[in-house]
């Protein structure tokens, strides 16, 4: 199947039904868990190891998620064991079951930012979101009506869908080699989505393993949140798309962490730079005065933001905000509202 607008191919358009796999290269299953949200998936891939497997990536923590992978381990994996989990990035949808399959004897690898991350917001628990947060998004210039409902909500937690992690990790290094399924794969980091986001390039064949990195149809989410709230992940996504782009081929398929394997990576890095340098040019078209991230939806995402994509899209509106005001295309200042008001230079 090839998307008729874009160009890139999609060699496997049927995604696997819940609890089954497909075979998308030799030793290689592809798999999905459901995410209670409107990316309501999250692929996740198996490599035969001869003993056992290894899995990349796991889906939440939650008793649906844990009967899929019985499921899973009894049917397609044979039950054979999984031996080692590997990781891509500290999202709780790909690290969410982790510390599970550690306590049935596998392994775990992954990078030491989303080793430390996951197991620091594992830790922090909050039942209403502290005043820190608070301020945060006030400054972002959220909705007051939003930001008044979500003073006495229970905020996202990652207790609340990510197992503990161990102790004990064997970290992933850019510029290193690992072992999978008989392969040799390099490990190239990534940023912007999350810091030190692993992908897997294969040295024996055209399989690269992209995480959230390197997706078809989407751009992934790149946001800042109060625990880093001057960010620019805008400028960390660009140099790590434009690096990739050395390493790129047309033949290599690409196995992303939503929607459906694809070919094209050379085009698809080019459409996601492109992409977020127009954002950015309509959004210094927007900014004729001082305007909150709050008041950026339209340029950046060309529609109404309402309802569960709200937070996401105030996140994304702050780091492309973040990103003009840092490179000296913006300035920033504080409104009698309490929002921070950017405008072009």
């Amino acid at each position: 199947m090839t998307d008729l607008k874009t160009g890139i191919r999609y060699p496997f358009p049927t995604p696997p039904a819940e609890g089954e796999a497909v075979t998308v290269a030799l030793g290689v299953l592809w798999m999905r868990l459901p995410l209670p949200m409107a990316l309501d998936h999250v692929n996740v891939y198996a490599l035969d190891d001869g003993a056992g497997w290894t899995i990349i990536d796991t889906g939440f923590a939650s008793k649906r998620s844990r009967a899929i992978w019985e499921k899973l381990l009894a049917g397609p994996l044979q039950g054979r064991p999984v031996t080692r989990v590997i990781v891509t990035h500290h999202h709780p949808d790909h690290v969410g079951l982790a510390g599970w399959f550690i306590q049935n004897g596998a392994t775990l690898c992954m990078p030491r930012t989303g080793w430390l991350m996951a197991r620091m917001l594992t830790l922090d628990v909050q039942d209403v979101p502290n005043a820190e947060s608070l301020a945060f998004y006030k400054r972002a210039g959220m909705d007051p009506d939003v930001l008044d409902g979500r003073r006495t909500e229970r905020p996202f937690n990652f207790a609340d869908c990510v197992t503990p992690l161990p102790l004990g990790y064997t970290r992933l290094i850019d510029a290193n080699t690992i072992t999978i399924g008989g392969r040799t794969w390099d490990i190239r980091m990534g940023g912007g989505h999350a810091p030190e986001h692993a992908t897997f390039w294969s040295r024996d064949d055209n399989l690269v393993i992209g995480g959230d990195q390197l997706l078809p149809s989407i751009s992934p989410n790149l946001g800042v949140y109060p625990t880093e709230p001057d960010a620019d992940p805008v400028t960390d996504w660009l140099q790590s798309c434009e690096a990739f782009l050395a390493f790129a081929k047309t033949d290599q398929l690409v196995l992303g962490g939503h929607k459906l394997p694809f070919t094209g990576l050379p085009l698809r890095l080019r459409q996601l730079i492109d992409n977020h340098h127009g954002a950015l040019d309509r959004l210094r078209a927007h900014l004729t005065e001082p305007r909150s991230a709050g008041e950026c939806f339209m340029p950046l995402f060309k529609r109404q933001i309402k309802g569960g994509e709200y937070g996401l899209a105030l996140v994304e509106a702050v780091a492309h905000l973040n990103h003009l005001h840092q490179a000296g295309l913006a300035t920033r200042v504080l409104r009698p509202d309490g929002a921070w008001g950017f405008q072009t230079t």
